[in-house]
């Protein structure tokens, strides 16, 4: 199937939508937990004592425990039940969140931002699986997944509006302690609202390929980690760099082999889902980056305060949702394909817009109409890139394909978090001739036009169509 039958046409409503707006919820949760945690980053450095290194494990703690585990959640869903599972994943996120909060040390709180990753890794496949499960047909689906897509593309937004809100007004705790409620919200109505899971039947975790992915995708994002802080030629980044590879290349032999495999290899066969899949690694890459290098740009070089930050970023969360919900318009006049290269192109244009900011710049001229152009192009992406990869996939294997792509974004997000802050350090550092704002702004300029590059590269992957096979005589 192809992209363009990825969306339905408009005028579709979706069934559910009290456990639409469950499975939202907790979505939106996932995605805020990546980013509310940026604007207090100062305010958590000072509040327990913790060292440069120290500090950037408070986001590199849940981006390494979600991006490894989100394969095994997504295939512990389809084993144990993905209402069971999601319950399972809620519980260690709200847990976990608490103890954020209330943590005495950094070693209490790094662990606890550990748990929130887990807990999202569990929980965001399962949500997914169950919200496909809940609108089988073409055309519900699109339409739920528009809202899926909508708070998705918010979450992150959305995060650092409100982690600059509640740093200035209440401290750094409540970042962690914000998603309490939300989580609560999101837990007690599960058991009404969703659907029961079937009866369970006798299906292998894998244990060997879980293990072995699980490992490899850990080493694999703490060497991008580790890259971007000590330098990507030293030796230790190498060794982890080599020993990731060799586990993931061990885990497709035992994944070939394995007669229940915690990831079907026969997925990859879908070639639309082989291509979102990229192609959300590179949406990733520049997702997470923007949403760290931005509020960077704007309190280091303009001086702004977290709530200035936070609130700045309103117009950016605002046209996410409403090009998810416009999505589906679009591509019933242009077509899934032009679509998704379009909302590409659009995310390119506003980052190279972005990343001509000074040191003098304002909100309505430096960073609105950008931030319009980012929100449009993000919102539309992740609609379309979702439904691709999840499009002609089974019911057993919904759970493992929303696992998939939701990987592929975070480890996305991880190297390019890593390559954007290294390339602003780099620049930096060959301007320290000039005033120190000045060679700050260029750097962060520098790192805004490499994801400039990466989206195009996207838009460009997007664009091609992918050869049909030629029929047989």
């Amino acid at each position: 199937m192809s992209l363009a039958t990825s969306v339905p046409a408009p005028g579709v409503t979706a069934r559910h939508p009290r456990a639409v707006a469950v499975l939202a919820t907790a979505q939106f949760l996932v995605l805020l937990s990546t980013s509310i945690v940026n604007v207090a980053l100062p305010s958590v450095r000072d509040g327990l004592g913790l060292g440069p290194a120290a500090l950037t494990w408070v986001v590199n703690a849940y981006v390494l425990a979600f991006g490894a585990l989100l394969l095994l959640g997504g295939r512990l869903a389809d084993v144990l039940g993905q209402r069971r599972t999601y319950v399972i994943g809620l519980g260690v996120f709200l847990v976990s969140s608490i103890v954020a909060g209330l943590a005495p040390t950094a070693g209490v709180l790094l662990a606890a931002r550990a748990g929130q990753g887990v807990g999202a890794a569990v929980l965001s496949p399962a949500a997914l699986a169950l919200l496909l499960r809940l609108h089988p047909g073409r055309e519900e689906r699109g339409r739920a997944l528009a809202v899926w897509g909508g708070v998705s593309a918010a979450g992150g937004a959305a995060g650092v509006l409100l982690g600059g809100l509640l740093t200035d007004s209440l401290g750094w705790r409540w970042v962690f302690l914000a998603g309490v409620p939300l989580a609560v919200a999101a837990l007690l109505p599960a058991l009404r609202v969703l659907p029961a899971d079937p009866p369970r039947t006798r299906r292998s975790l894998d244990a060997g390929g879980a293990a072995l992915v699980t490992a490899g995708l850990v080493l694999a994002t703490y060497a991008v980690v580790q890259g971007g802080t000590n330098g990507w030629l030293t030796a230790t980044t190498a060794l982890l760099v080599l020993g990731a590879a060799a586990l993931l290349a061990a885990f497709v032999v035992v994944e070939r082999r394995q007669p229940a495999p915690l990831l079907p290899l026969r997925l990859f066969a879908n070639r639309d889902l082989t291509r979102a899949n990229f192609a959300m690694t590179l949406l990733g890459m520049v997702w997470v980056g923007l949403f760290v290098v931005l509020p960077l740009y704007q309190q280091q070089v303009l001086g702004w305060s977290p709530l200035q930050s936070g609130v700045t970023q309103l117009p950016l969360a605002l046209a996410n949702i409403v090009a998810a919900q416009l999505t589906r318009h679009v591509v019933a006049r242009t077509g899934a394909t032009a679509t998704t290269a379009g909302a590409l192109v659009l995310l390119a244009g506003g980052l190279a817009w972005l990343g001509t900011a000074g040191t003098d710049g304002t909100f309505l001229r430096t960073l609105l109409g950008p931030s319009l152009l980012i929100g449009l192009g993000i919102g539309a992406a992740f609609v379309q890139l979702t439904a691709a990869a999840t499009t002609g996939v089974a019911a057993g294997d919904l759970g493992v394909a929303g696992g998939l792509i939701n990987t592929t974004r975070q480890v996305g997000g991880a190297v390019g978090l890593a390559v954007m802050l290294a390339i602003a350090a780099a620049r930096t550092t060959a301007l320290d001739h000039l005033p120190p704002v000045e060679a700050l702004a260029a750097g962060y300029r520098a790192a805004l036009l490499s994801a400039a590059a990466v989206a195009l590269l996207a838009a460009a992957l997007s664009a091609v169509r992918p050869r049909q096979p030629r029929p047989s005589h």
